[in-house]
């Protein structure tokens, strides 16, 4: 009969069941056991699954009871176990340490790398800058902001003066008033930059312009020709002379302009030559024309002294406007024409054809030298070249050839390949080739 086992007996159950190994073909006899009663009779003992279910905490406290008990202690008290660690020498730990300082070092190269990149990048890109704002300030508009009229103040004093001032004025020039070197002159100066505390400097121009009226302009005639007359002695020289012979003699490279105001229109000439065709104005100089074109051949030629005869303050006013525009442009023309060659631009035909040291690029030349000749195409020198890969050879044909006809029409029967077509170099080409490269006469025209 089947009878109810007790607490004590499933539980011994239980473990009997951990300890053994339970195949698969013995998982029927797992829920039945026989076991023996205290009177020593087998009995079939039905453990319920609803039973061990229901005491399932106590089962697993009593199971975790019994793993602790059969596994031995820890010493370190944890129940995970540590992999055993190996005791390291003091070489290797010397070694990890110079491996750790050469990585720490190799950081500090790149870090070092990459700050000496930025600064460098920063540096050109700064200098890239300073270059686009120094060609900007050189265009005219912006060197026009540069420069200064400087006007001495004794040419206020004439009349119609005031029409220069305006018109400066209402182009929105700079000019000031200032004591000038030479009296009645008008000179300019350039703002450059400079390094120090205003981080501006100003600089000269070399042009330089002196307005005097007509007897002004006579009294410094008669003056220079009394001194071409003493042979160069300036003794005697006028009020308007002697500065400026010093004002020349101090910097040569001063270009001095003359306006000539208040002359008559016959007075006057695009040429700088004076036409004196009044006899009072003959009789006011005291000189003949042979004279006067003397003086002024000596201010144009020996001095560099440029005549120009004005009618009245607004011719004077446009020439000073003419001259200023000029010299905004100057600094932009300067440097275009600073770079060599400045009329060829980039490209293949320009730098021409490369020979290097061991001779290649040789017959590029050799074909680049027969396409110089008027109607000489490329497929025709390249035959050329292949027939005779150099002058040299070219040369040695030529002699080697009898008479001068044969000579002419060596290279008349080459075969020219182009375009699918096959034709002759043809007896013209031939011969102005052979001229080109045996004529003695510098000056014989090919064609």
């Amino acid at each position: 009969m089947v009878c109810s086992m007790t607490f004590d007996d499933a539980m011994s159950v239980l473990r009997r069941a951990k300890t053994w190994d339970i195949s698969e073909s013995e998982e029927s006899d797992a829920e039945t056991k026989p076991d023996l009663n205290r009177d020593g009779s087998s009995q079939m003992v039905t453990v319920s699954t609803d039973f061990i279910e229901d005491h399932s905490p106590s089962a697993t406290k009593c199971e975790s009871g019994q793993a602790s008990a059969l596994s031995p202690p820890r010493p370190d008290g944890c129940d995970t176990p540590s992999p055993a660690r190996k005791r390291r020498t003091k070489e290797e730990i010397e070694a990890d340490k110079e491996t750790a300082k050469e990585r720490k070092e190799a950081r500090e190269r790149q870090r070092a790398a990459r700050a000496r990149e930025k600064e460098e990048r920063r540096q050109e890109q700064q200098r890239r800058r300073e270059a686009a704002e120094n060609l900007k300030s050189l265009r005219p508009e912006n060197c026009l902001k540069c420069l200064t009229v400087c006007i001495d103040p004794a040419l206020l004093q004439q009349d119609g003066s005031d029409i220069l001032l305006n018109t400066l004025a209402t182009f929105e020039w700079r000019f000031s008033i200032e004591s000038q070197q030479l009296p009645r002159s008008i000179t300019w100066t350039r703002d450059i930059p400079q390094q120090g505390e205003d981080g501006k400097g100003s600089v000269g121009e070399e042009q330089v312009v002196l307005v005097l009226d007509l007897t002004d302009f006579m009294d410094m005639v008669i003056s220079l020709k009394r001194m071409l007359e003493n042979e160069g002695e300036e003794t005697e020289v006028g009020s308007f002379l002697s500065p400026l012979l010093e004002c020349l003699n101090r910097d040569a490279k001063k270009v001095v302009t003359l306006l000539v105001t208040d002359t008559l229109p016959y007075y006057r000439s695009n040429t700088c030559v004076v036409h004196l065709l009044d006899e009072t104005l003959q009789s006011k100089l005291g000189m003949e024309y042979q004279d006067i074109e003397e003086v002024l051949v000596y201010l144009e030629l020996c001095k560099n002294i440029s005549l120009v005869f004005l009618d009245g303050w607004q011719e004077v006013t446009n020439h000073v406007c003419a001259v200023t525009k000029a010299l905004s442009k100057r600094p932009f023309k300067l440097l275009t024409e600073r770079a060599e060659l400045p009329f060829c631009v980039d490209g293949s035909w320009a730098s021409g054809v490369r020979v290097e040291r061991d001779g290649s690029g040789l017959i590029q030349v050799w074909s680049k030298q027969i396409q110089q000749l008027n109607r000489v195409s490329p497929a025709v020198a390249s035959t050329v070249t292949v027939a005779y890969p150099s002058p040299q050879l070219l040369l040695q044909a030529y002699k080697s050839l009898g008479s001068e006809e044969a000579r002419k029409g060596l290279l008349a029967g080459l075969l020219v390949k182009s375009g699918g077509k096959e034709r002759r170099i043809g007896p013209e080409i031939s011969a102005r080739v052979y001229r080109c490269f045996t004529a003695q006469n510098p000056q014989l025209v090919l064609d």
